[in-house]
């Protein structure tokens, strides 16, 4: 397996041929001093941007006109001088260069518009190649001379990966050859799909024909759950997630909670930005730097922050001083970090993972109501979890989470059979468990179903024990729930109705009619055996509305559910985080505790009607690092602990065991905290 350096900048360099002066104040000294200031060890350089120019001598691509050297030669020599590594930038999807001299070669939408970003010649924005087209051949022969240039370079990041239902001659004429109708969605995105498949065919073969082992990278955003077969043509993935650049804090944490059971080495992608790329002259607060770095290392990825270079090449010294402040930690704390394994409890079986590619979970989309909103309960929880999908092994998981919509079909009913019968137990919820059809639950649940609820919303009054300490009355949920009736099982409460659905005959206030004064007959929720079920879809609610009460009531099911085999609880507030990763050569676990507070800034506004900026919106930062106090932790351990100590600062930390529990207390901590249990 590729293994990563820790401390990566990926430095963007989409440089408009109407500047002049291209690279004319790049010094090797200044170049060097920067990213030694930045403690940076890795760093990818750009041999060609999304405006389609080069930055080196290149027979297949052109060089930038206003550049007279080659520029991305004088970086990579003065890198490996100081042995920083060197993987090189590639423009994919787009190319506004080659789109223009091949305009028949882009995307063309079923409307007979241009696909991309720029889709009208009258908008500023870069433009969008089909890989159905000759511009295959040109892409890979462009790669080709680059591999062959930079033989010893670090790897290869392509860039913009993706392929839309695209109608250009070339797909218009497949659609034909293959007997499908151009006007039907699902034969487009059929054809859609092939492309794309042979692009990652074609560049990957390019690439190893050369060296085979150079790696390689195909960047679209988002990495997609549940498309295992992909992983063939990456030799690590990159997950790139900017917070404020409209990714926000949660989406990191769920992408390399899946990361981590793939088997490739990954890192986290920031940006030092204080919006998202592009934006020159825009840095985020240092402590942001520090707490997303910290993020990174805690849930097992190496780091990446996003910077760009200035035209004329010179490297921004305020950007590596504040870079340098994050990566001089990580330094730090690197010994334990690397080769360390995730430790969970619960294996989270991904809804987009499940049933990706339909319509209602494309591939390529960054957000599923599902898996984003039981991400962010089992974060606030501090669980120990992973993100799976079908292919991993169920049996090393106390408990699995089936978020929401997770249809059971066949292949995965005898996977969940087998893993209940030995000794596993499920969380189901909403429509998630039903069989394939709809008509019923694939589990003795310990109750009959009954259908979905004409009613939204309903109301909830979970069982004594379970609904939240400050609310005794019927709680809101404003999804449909799925109506049950306990038979043999344990009701864990009850479902109220509604006077009647809001439309224009009846409607009550400014939202909804309230809860009727008697119980519906249907309950919330039921406990039988190894399997809790609720009948809401629960974790799509949470996300759309960040109910507090809501989320207490599934909180306690969680705990419900598994019981005893809860490895963690501790005193932290929600928006800490947990995570517990074993380096088993050093015969040790390493507990990770980071913690801000995030606030949101800025609003929605318009600031140019001629489009010169963005229109701006809110934006979820990290300013002030405040820290956290008598901090009390329980730890189940596999292994006796014989020490406990807070690295980096090599302190002795002083704990108890009750009743086979690790037990301790943290003083203080800020931004980041490793403690450190030995066992040898």
């Amino acid at each position: 397996m590729h293994k990563l350096r820790f401390r990566q900048i990926h430095l963007d360099f989409h440089t408009s041929p109407a500047i002049e002066g291209i690279g004319e104040a790049f010094d090797k000294s200044a170049w060097q001093a920067a990213l030694e200031a930045g403690h940076v060890d890795s760093i990818t350089c750009f041999a060609v941007g999304h405006h389609g120019w080069s930055y080196n001598e290149t027979q297949v691509g052109q060089m930038h006109p206003h550049l007279h050297f080659d520029l991305l030669r004088a970086q990579f020599e003065a890198c490996k001088e100081i042995d920083v590594n060197v993987p090189i930038y590639i423009t994919a999807g787009v190319n506004n260069r080659v789109a223009d001299e091949h305009p028949e070669w882009r995307e063309v939408g079923a409307d007979g518009g241009y696909l991309g970003w720029a889709g009208s010649p009258i908008r500023p924005g870069f433009r969008k190649l089909c890989f159905n087209t000759p511009y295959l051949d040109y892409l890979c022969e462009l790669i080709r001379e680059t591999v062959i240039l930079f033989p010893n370079a670090d790897g290869i990041f392509l860039d913009i990966i993706n392929q839309g239902e695209c109608c250009c001659p070339w797909c218009m004429k497949t659609m034909a050859e293959q007997g499908l109708d151009a006007r039907k969605q699902e034969d487009r995105l059929r054809v859609a799909a092939q492309s794309l498949d042979g692009y990652y065919r074609r560049t990957t073969e390019t690439v190893r024909s050369i060296h085979p082992h150079t790696p390689l990278f195909h960047n679209s955003g988002h990495i997609p759950r549940g498309q295992r077969a992909l992983y063939k043509y990456f030799s690590h993935l990159e997950l790139e997630s900017l917070p404020t650049g409209g990714w926000g804090y949660d989406h990191f944490p769920l992408s390399a909670k899946y990361c981590q059971v793939v088997g490739l080495d990954y890192m986290g992608m920031t940006g030092k930005f204080h919006t998202t790329w592009g934006e020159f002259g825009g840095y985020k607060h240092p402590n942001a730097l520090r707490y997303e770095c910290a993020a990174m290392l805690a849930f097992g990825a190496k780091c990446s922050v996003g910077d760009q270079l200035h035209p004329s090449g010179q490297m921004d010294a305020s950007t590596y001083a504040i870079i340098g402040q994050a990566y001089a930690e990580v330094e730090a704390k690197e010994p334990w970090c690397a080769n360390a394994r995730n430790v969970a409890d619960i294996g989270l079986l991904s809804s987009q993972a499940v049933s990706a590619g339909t319509a209602s979970h494309p591939h390529k989309s960054r957000e599923n109501p599902a898996d984003t909103g039981a991400t962010r309960i089992l974060l606030e929880g501090h669980y120990l979890f992973d993100v799976i999908d079908a292919e991993t092994d169920f049996a090393v998981y106390k408990m699995l989470v089936l978020p929401d919509d997770v249809t059971v079909n066949a292949a995965l009913k005898v996977k969940l059979d087998a893993y209940l019968a030995d000794g596993g137990k499920l969380f189901l919820t909403g429509k998630s468990g039903l069989n394939p059809e709809g008509t019923g639950f694939a589990f003795d649940i310990g109750a009959e179903y009954h259908g979905q609820s004409p009613f939204q919303p309903d109301f909830v009054r979970a069982r004594e024990d379970l609904r939240p300490a400050f609310v005794g009355a019927p709680v809101v949920v404003y999804v449909p729930s799925q109506r049950i009736q306990v038979t043999d099982g344990q009701s864990l409460g009850e479902v109220f109705d509604p006077y009647f659905n809001r439309d224009y005959r009846h409607f009550c206030s400014h939202q909804h009619a309230p809860p009727r004064p008697d119980p519906s007959g249907y309950d919330c929720g039921v406990h039988k055996g190894g399997i809790v079920y609720l009948a809401h879809q629960v974790f799509s609610h949470y996300a759309a509305t960040g109910a507090v009460a809501h989320k207490a009531m599934v909180l306690n099911a969680l705990d419900l559910a598994l019981g005893e085999d809860k490895t963690l609880a501790s005193s932290l507030p929600s928006t800490a985080r947990v995570s517990l990763t074993e380096q088993q050569a050093e015969d040790r676990h390493v507990l990770h505790l980071p913690y801000a507070n995030t606030v949101n800034r800025g609003s929605a506004m318009h600031l140019s009607d001629e489009g010169y900026v963005r229109d701006t919106r809110a934006v979820e930062v990290v300013e002030e690092l405040m820290s956290l106090h008598d901090v009390e932790v329980t730890l189940a351990m596999p292994r006796p602990v014989t020490e406990i100590t807070l690295e980096p600062q090599g302190v002795d930390l002083p704990f108890a065991t009750v009743d086979g529990r690790i037990q301790f207390k943290l003083d203080a901590f800020t931004c980041h905290q490793m403690v450190v249990l030995h066992h040898g």
